[in-house]
């Protein structure tokens, strides 16, 4: 059974740092591309960052140059390292898989989610 389960949420002041993880299980990551979407208070879920199979990354323009995804296929593990956090970044963020090795069409399975607040 695929599951994908984020951690690593938390309270932050602007201009700080978090480090979301997703463990992945139920299937080989080595074939498939993963990524991390948000849904901001108010606002439709919308997607964030992108990692194919290979490694190649892609960012949303709200974000880039402050986040940076990675992946640990032996580990099964994708992480999402936020630097510069800003309070519009608050929202709910959810490590998702896409049935494809390139972050193309939609995410075919999701995380619970985890919630990340920034404020003063």
């Amino acid at each position: 059974q695929v599951q994908l389960v984020e951690s690593g949420g938390g309270s932050v002041q602007p201009g700080g740092s978090l480090k979301l993880s997703c463990a992945a299980s139920g299937f080989s990551p080595t074939s498939y591309a993963m990524g991390w979407h948000r849904q901001r208070p108010g606002k439709e879920r919308e997607w964030v960052a992108g990692i194919a199979s290979n490694s190649v990354t892609t960012y949303s323009d709200s974000v880039k140059g402050r986040f940076t995804i990675s992946r640990d296929n032996g580990k099964k593990t994708m992480d999402l390292q936020m630097n510069n956090l800003e309070p519009e970044d608050t929202a709910v963020y959810y490590c998702a898989r896409y049935y494809s090795a390139t972050v193309t069409g939609r995410p075919d399975y999701w995380g619970q989610g985890t919630q990340v607040t920034v404020s003063p």
